[in-house]
């Protein structure tokens, strides 16, 4: 069956960095436009990033535009999300999730359909 799942979360300083990692199976992954998505407590979850199928193209939120990096290995069936100069309100849990046959880089969480179980990220002051 499909699956996504995350690793490379974990606990860091203000102003360090963590890369996230999401590795798929089961699907053909270089069909799947592919976001990353992340939850704060008591907040609703929000969109952080989003690559093509290609990779060639990329959209990001702009709390984290400039700071984060998403870039996917078709041939590894994995999606990344570079996080540099990370701060407090950058902590939640954060989600890969995979859009099948959708080309528009889109930001709407209700467009894709395959998600991974989550990465906690906490960002230390």
């Amino acid at each position: 069956q499909v699956q996504l799942v995350e690793s490379g979360g974990g606990v860091v300083q203000a102003g360090g960095s963590l890369r996230l990692s999401c590795a798929g199976s089961g699907m053909n992954f270089n069909m799947y436009l592919m976001g990353w998505f992340r939850q704060a407590p008591g907040k609703e979850r929000e969109f952080v990033a989003a690559i093509s199928w290609s990779g060639d193209r990329t959209s990001y939120a702009d709390s984290v535009k400039g700071r984060f990096t998403i870039s996917r290995e078709n041939a590894k069936n994995t999606v990344y999300l570079q996080m540099n100069s990370l701060k407090p309100e950058d902590t939640a849990n954060y989600y890969c999730a995979g859009a099948w046959g959708i080309t528009d880089l889109s930001s709407e969480s209700r467009k894709y359909n395959r998600w991974g179980q989550g990465a906690q990220v906490t960002v230390s002051s």
